[in-house]
């Protein structure tokens, strides 16, 4: 079923113009807003996506510790980060990626992600989850 629905979900962010997309059988959800936001707003929904498999353009480490909270079975990315690609090892997520990066660049290209800075040395799925909300109150200011 997995290996299905991670195909599909590659098939949809592909397709759609989609930043992330969440699958798991006849269930999809995407988004095209960019950064962890999508995946928040998931998170703090009624939405139960255990065990869905999901694709996202961009998995920085800050967005692996939101997918491990969200308990998905599955994750392809386009560019992945070496710290997120340790997170969802540790809670062993399988991960198919096209580009490996040791981190994730801010949107300017001139420094790191704001979101991936955020949890650099944080190891705790809880931890990061404060950090990324505090960044983002920082950020709206």
């Amino acid at each position: 079923m997995s290996c299905n629905c991670l195909e599909n979900a590659k098939m949809l962010l592909d397709k759609t113009g989609s930043t992330c997309v969440l699958c798991n059988g006849n269930i999809i959800l995407t988004d095209n807003r960019r950064g962890v936001r999508p995946l928040l707003d998931i998170l703090n929904s009624d939405v139960d996506v255990i065990g869905f498999a999901a694709a996202d353009k961009v998995v920085g480490k800050a967005a692996a510790y939101l997918y491990c909270l969200l308990r998905i079975g599955s994750l392809y990315a386009k560019i992945i980060s070496q710290p997120a690609l340790e997170v969802l090892a540790q809670e062993q997520i399988s991960v198919e990626y096209d580009t490996l990066v040791p981190a994730i660049q801010n949107r300017t290209g001139d420094g790191p992600c704001p979101m991936e800075h955020a949890v650099w040395n944080v190891s705790d799925a809880e931890d990061a989850l404060r950090a990324i909300q505090a960044k983002l109150e920082e950020l709206s200011k």
